[in-house]
């Protein structure tokens, strides 16, 4: 029986929730292209959450993960309370690491590479794919309006230090209007040579090195986009494909028995009125101080509302004395919840989010409002949208929680009389049915993926810019 013809190496970057969107995608890849062979780049730390954890179900013969060294000397261990610095470690080891694990599945597989996938991140591939005289498609996981203020990282910076203003207005960059300073990337506002990050110098050459990419692919659904933003990064690209949400099947499953929920959250749903319940998450790697989640619990116990909080162990003992006693008729408090499949139950009313991307997706192909607390990267310019974009959420207040603060947004969007919380529960109805129409057969996103498995499979590399 003939091997595959074509072999695909994808490189990861480890870090946030960038790995499992590229993951998904290659999934996606894998199915609809039978011969190929696609070996997946990464740490063995984040391949062994992706590939190995007992939540996830098989993946296609053709994808195989293969570990790279995450830098860390042998015999030294990083501290978990520190994730920049085991970035920086790991960004240190780059490109080094993803050559010599290609090389190895290139002797494993007996067959030369034919594509390079990326995170958008490690825009040092774009070298590597020339070496290999490949085809380089990125792909841009973070939200779009973040790839602009990367693009534009330079024009920003001399903006900002001449007019020192973090509540100014991004105007001067296509698309983004309704961006503030202040919303922008930890890694474009940097304050001279002294800042800079391994990561912030990378990311200061997008506009340089992006470019020379075959195709870039984004996380997303061109039709959420400002029609400006959208024009201007199709000007700066050869193929520019909205795929769709990459964490997300549409349209969404339905739900599973309450009872294969080992957490018990569908269970314990399905006893609450139809959209009554506050669910709270921050993800896996925001984590709100001690006095912020203190006040949440205080707004959640003097509304009397309904309350899934999906916590993690080690914040648990932050809350105030006897809340979870005091709350247990109306709330449930778990350390890990099924996200996707909390957002599908129609009890979920509101959901109070860090602004992770694949979080506000899910939030938004779900139909459900949400309350916004940014913490970091692209988080603020998701939480600007959020609320003055699409209208689908409001923000808390100076962009910290307090009781006072959360319980007005809590009326606002679960308030049967709150005339604002009607507009935001139309308005995200309305946005859902956008992007179910974008993913069918027909709809641009599809339309976008069938172009980009064109060149994966033709696996010819254009002349770069």
């Amino acid at each position: 029986m003939a091997g595959p013809k074509l072999h695909v190496a994808v490189l990861a970057f480890p870090f946030g929730c960038h790995a499992k969107p590229v993951l998904n995608l290659v999934c996606k890849l894998a199915t609809a292209i039978p011969q190929s062979h696609f070996s997946f780049f990464n740490t063995s730390k984040s391949n062994d959450a992706l590939f190995f954890s007992s939540s996830h179900s098989d993946f296609p013969a053709n994808v195989k993960p293969y570990s790279v060294e995450d830098g860390v000397p042998g015999g030294c261990h990083l501290s978990p309370a520190n994730p920049p610095e085991s970035l920086e470690v790991f960004l240190a080891a780059t490109p080094e690491n993803y050559v010599r694990a290609i090389d190895r599945a290139v002797t494993e597989t007996g067959k030369n590479v034919s594509c390079l996938i990326t995170d958008g991140f490690l825009l040092f591939s774009g070298k590597i794919a020339e070496n290999l005289n490949v085809p380089w498609v990125p792909v841009w996981i973070p939200f779009p309006s973040s790839l602009s203020a990367h693009i534009y990282t330079d024009l920003i910076r001399r903006s900002y230090i001449n007019n020192g203003d973090n509540n100014g207005t991004l105007e001067f960059v296509p698309g983004l209007s309704e961006m503030r300073i202040s919303d922008l990337p930890d890694e474009v506002l940097i304050h001279g040579d002294s800042e800079e990050t391994i990561l912030s110098q990378m990311l200061s050459q997008t506009d340089r090195l992006l470019p020379r990419a075959n195709a870039i692919v984004m996380n997303f659904y061109e039709e959420l986009n400002p029609p400006l933003l959208t024009r201007d990064l199709n000007s700066k690209f050869q193929n520019l494909f909205n795929v769709g949400f990459l964490t997300l099947s549409l349209p969404p499953s339905p739900l599973p028995p309450s009872d294969s929920d080992p957490t018990g959250c569908l269970s314990w749903l399905d006893g609450q009125r139809t959209t009554s319940v506050a669910y709270i998450s921050f993800g896996t790697l925001a984590t709100p101080p001690r006095e912020e989640l203190a006040a949440i619990a205080e707004a959640l116990e003097a509304s009397g509302l309904q309350f899934l909080w999906s916590l993690r162990d080690n914040l648990a003992d932050l809350l105030p004395n006897g809340f979870v006693e005091r709350t247990k008729e109306v709330g449930k408090i778990v350390t890990w919840a099924p996200q996707a499949l909390v957002l599908g139950h129609g009890s979920v009313g509101v959901f109070v989010t860090h602004c992770g991307c694949n979080s506000v997706y899910e939030s938004i192909a779900n139909g459900v409002p949400m309350i916004c607390r940014p913490f970091f990267g692209d988080h603020r310019m998701i939480g600007r949208a959020v609320e003055e974009v699409w209208g689908v959420g409001v923000r808390v207040e100076d962009g910290v929680f307090t009781k006072t603060g959360l319980l007005q947004c809590l009326e606002v969007i679960l308030e049967d009389h709150h005339q604002r919380g009607k507009e935001i529960e139309k308005n995200v109805k309305a946005l859902k049915e956008v992007i179910l129409k974008a993913a069918q057969p027909n709809g641009t996103a599809s339309k976008d993926l069938e172009s980009l498995m064109n060149i994966i499979s033709v696996g010819t590399r254009t002349n770069l810019i």
